[in-house]
């Protein structure tokens, strides 16, 4: 394999850079050319590739975002496009694809794989922490911290204006942000897509709390619950419990920016690692993940399709705490 592509695709996570980064220098310690597509598969279709080098991926490890720019194409849905992106890696010479992205980054490199033949392996860069095959993606730990930092500012008010907090993250079908959040934030409820928490339990603990003098309270609700987002949720307890002193706060996407953190920083560097080599040792269409700490890669369709469920001791814990 002499030429890999290299291209990041959908939301954009912190450690995509990191990942780049590695991916390049790993290219070039084993004399293989690196490419970079900028864009996603927008970028393919429009020929945006370039060749990489050491200096172009200088000075990136600690910033958020990603170099190459993201984007999410519409035209790569529609076959001939896809035949137009294959040609353009064709004349580049490019013999593999290095995808640093999320189930939809995965699902077209998958159709990619089965239509042409080009070889695969993506490092799985979204903030959700959504995909089975890995214990965390990139971006997850930052954006987890960006959250706590928000709601350890807001528990302040809270608890100086006797007030209710619903505050919602991201998460439209995983919880993990939430949990994590909820949990290090000393939140009084969670609620997240993976779990049936009704409108009257949150009333209700609300309620209980009242009752033993508890004048402030931290709900985290993940966007993707099933009872809606923070201010679906908050009107329906309001409806319950009747005149209450609540506050809204939407972190939205402050969650996606920003320095990575050190966990981010290093799973980048390896997952970066492990899908070029991954690609050298004739990995075709799979996702490098870290499953206790160890490298492992997955199908991509099963790392797109297979669910990954939250820890029940995960919920647990936030049960016990928050009494």
């Amino acid at each position: 394999m002499d030429k890999i592509g290299i291209f990041t695709s959908g939301g954009d996570a912190p450690g995509m850079n990191a990942c780049i980064r590695a991916a390049v220098r790993t290219c070039l310690f084993h004399n293989i050319k690196p490419y970079g597509i900028s864009r996603g598969y927008q970028g393919m279709i429009e020929n945006e590739i370039k060749p990489m080098d050491s200096r172009s991926v200088g000075n990136i490890v600690q910033r958020g975002g990603t170099i190459l720019k993201s984007a999410r194409s519409k035209d790569f849905h529609e076959k001939k496009f896809r035949e137009k992106a294959f040609k353009n890696l064709q004349e580049h010479g490019i013999m593999g694809l290095v995808a640093i992205g999320g189930n939809g980054t995965f699902s077209g490199a998958s159709i990619f794989h089965e239509e042409f033949g080009v070889p695969v392996v993506g490092a799985p860069g979204t903030i959700d922490n959504d995909l089975f095959g890995t214990d965390f993606t990139i971006g997850f730990d930052s954006a987890v911290n960006t959250a706590l930092e928000a709601i350890d500012k807001i528990r302040d008010t809270a608890s100086s204006h006797d007030r209710i907090f619903f505050i919602e993250v991201m998460g439209r079908d995983s919880g993990y942000i939430a949990i994590y959040t909820g949990i290090g934030g000393g939140a009084e409820l969670i609620l997240v897509p993976e779990t049936l928490t009704s409108v009257q339990e949150v009333a209700d603990t609300l309620t209980k709390g009242i009752e033993r003098s508890k004048n402030s309270s931290i709900i985290v609700v993940a966007e993707g619950d099933e009872e809606g987002g923070s201010i679906e949720v908050s009107s329906k307890v309001k409806e319950i419990l009747g005149d209450m002193d609540y506050r809204i706060s939407i972190l939205g996407h402050i969650q996606r920016g920003g320095k990575p953190t050190a966990q981010d920083r290093m799973i980048s560097s390896r997952m970066g690692i492990g899908a070029v080599e991954g690609l050298m040792y004739g990995r075709n269409s799979h996702m490098v993940g870290i499953v206790n700490n160890a490298l492992v890669y997955t199908p991509l369709n099963e790392a797109i399709t297979k669910k990954k469920p939250i820890h029940p001791e995960l919920l647990r814990m936030n049960e016990i705490l928050s009494i």
